[in-house]
């Protein structure tokens, strides 16, 4: 069994990201006197180097960025549309029906957002937040690991198993010459890997920042390789704005804190929908790893899960706004209807919602904070790459649905619905819990888990991370969902949980797939900072 010290407490600054690189990126942009906004910054440019398998400038992102000064919270969504010649028909003329393909150019259907994110972010540090580092200082360490190697972490390469097979499967070369070894095979824990391509064009974004990507020679190639291999995006789907700012959602909890979370498309509200569940119920009086408080957190979770397998989509299209749908009325209404002793409740069968997902958590001494979400969907994306500049898209649209008028259904230049979903916890509009995690389906599950165990039962923040945990979901190829069990849970505990009807397997401590969560905590009196970072992931969290 793994041993995790108590977290350290800092006054100057703290990070967590599941990859230690991209920690120490972000740490060095603080001591050089970065704010909290440049140190994500930093930290998700090397995270798109150093974690290919779950994030990339050809993915997307989401953030809740906390401005110490004015005690005010903003949502920057990174998000990319739908192109405008992809539509229904497009796919039916192509033969495809059902659902659309999860892999290859056809997956590739929605413009990146991730750098509009970033640009976005460093001009609102540079306005508002007395950002004082020049642009290109914030992308060093990622183009130097892109450029010189990096070392290949173990999640990366359990990840890369899956590849050959992908790459055959679906005629995809440039995953295969990209980050597999000469002879075809998965790289070793370790190993170095350069992607020199992926090096040049984040020095064009360097030098010029989002227009270095979005448009000019690097845009002019990837369109070209991406219609050359029968993609449906142009050139003007990949120059227009991506990233836009919204109101946070909020919901009070307790009494005594305020929840936020990203607005629609994302999965946020169903995060702080499954909160709002569970705070009908008495969990502090519960045991923490007790089936009663597992099966009410799973119960709440598959009625926030379904309720966003039905409304949620583009906000522009949705039948009600996200924050609507967590009144205390309609909470009141959905929790009556979870059973404390049975699993009454179950998921409609749908495509299960995959996550290749990091979380970047920062904060400075000035009271400034992110929460900061950046993935390519499933692992490896679409598997797509453009070969030219490196760049391996996300398969993100692939969450659209194919039938007409549901609020996720395709449409040119909508925007998908989204399982990223950034977290913060306030008191008295001050940051307490900076936190977010990987995981699809389980983003709501484990930021709930984490937060009911700081907020309901006392732990420490590294503590809240290191539990014992469960995830309610359905994976690839299954008909029904089950839940995962962690095997440090008691024997008695898996028994009342199929007493109770829950259908329940059990996989390894720590298992990768269970989760990468990471979390900043601040003291309301003393401003100090202590981070923490998920022993299932490769993550380092660091302070000074």
């Amino acid at each position: 069994m793994k041993a995790w010290p108590r977290p350290f407490w800092s006054l100057n600054g703290a990070v967590a990201t599941p990859n230690a690189l991209a920690s120490g990126a972000a740490l060095r942009i603080l001591a050089q006197g970065g704010n909290a906004v440049e140190a994500a910054i930093a930290a998700a440019a090397t995270m798109a180097v150093v974690y290919p398998h779950m994030n990339g400038i050809g993915g997307d992102n989401v953030w809740l960025i906390h401005d110490g000064r004015k005690s005010e919270t903003r949502a920057l969504l990174g998000i990319g549309r739908a192109g405008q010649g992809v539509s229904i028909d497009a796919y039916v003329a192509r033969g495809i029906s059902g659902t659309l393909p999860a892999r290859g150019v056809l997956a590739a259907n929605t413009a990146p957002g991730a750098i509009d994110g970033w640009w976005e972010a460093y001009q609102y540090s540079v306005s508002q937040l007395d950002g004082r580092l020049d642009w290109p200082e914030l992308l060093a360490a990622a183009i130097s690991y892109a450029d010189e190697g990096y070392p290949v972490t173990e999640s990366q390469a359990t990840w890369s198993m899956l590849l050959p097979e992908l790459a055959e499967q679906y005629s995809l070369p440039g995953l295969r010459e990209t980050y597999l070894t000469k002879a075809g095979q998965p790289p070793r824990v370790g190993e170095r890997q350069r992607v020199s391509g992926l090096a040049e064009t984040l020095r064009e974004v360097a030098k010029a920042g989002r227009d270095g990507f979005y448009r000019g020679l690097v845009a002019e190639s990837i369109i070209e390789e991406i219609q050359a291999a029968g993609g449906l995006l142009e050139y003007d789907d990949w120059t227009r704005p991506h990233a836009t700012w919204d109101t946070p959602l909020s919901l009070p909890y307790r009494g005594r804190y305020q929840l936020i979370n990203t607005p629609a498309p994302t999965q946020g509200f169903s995060a702080l929908m499954l909160l709002g569940l569970v705070e009908h119920f008495p969990l502090p009086t519960w045991d923490r790893q007790s089936a009663r408080y597992i099966h009410v957190m799973i119960e709440s979770a598959k009625l926030a899960l379904n309720c966003r397998n039905q409304e949620l989509g583009d906000p522009d299209y949705m039948h009600y706004p996200a924050q609507q749908l967590l009144s205390p009325a309609n909470l009141r209404a959905a929790a009556r209807h979870i059973d404390a002793d049975g699993a009454a409740l179950d998921i409609p069968l749908d495509r299960p919602w995959d996550g290749g997902t990091v979380a970047i958590m920062t904060a400075d001494r000035m009271g400034n904070a992110v929460s900061l979400i950046q993935s390519i969907y499933h692992d490896f994306g679409s598997g797509f790459i453009a070969q030219r500049s490196g760049v391996l898209l996300q398969n993100r649209g692939t969450s659209f649905r194919l039938e007409k008028d549901t609020p996720n259904s395709l449409m040119p230049g909508k925007r998908p619905a989204h399982t990223l979903c950034a977290a913060m916890v306030m008191r008295e509009q001050r940051p307490l819990l900076v936190y977010g995690t990987m995981g699809g389906d389980g983003q709501p599950q484990t930021q709930s888990a984490v937060a009911t165990g700081v907020l309901d039962y006392g732990l420490n923040v590294q503590e809240a991370l290191s539990a014992p945990r469960w995830l309610y979901g359905r994976t690839w190829g299954e008909t029904q969902a089950a839940v995962v069990l962690e095997n440090r849970f008691s024997d008695a505990v898996l028994q009342d949980l199929r007493r109770r009807g829950h259908q329940v397997s059990v996989v390894s401590s720590y298992d990768d797939k269970l989760g990468h969560a990471q979390a900043i905590m601040i003291d309301a009196v003393t401003s100090a900072m202590a981070a923490a970072t998920d022993p299932r992931s490769d993550g380092g969290a660091y302070s000074w």
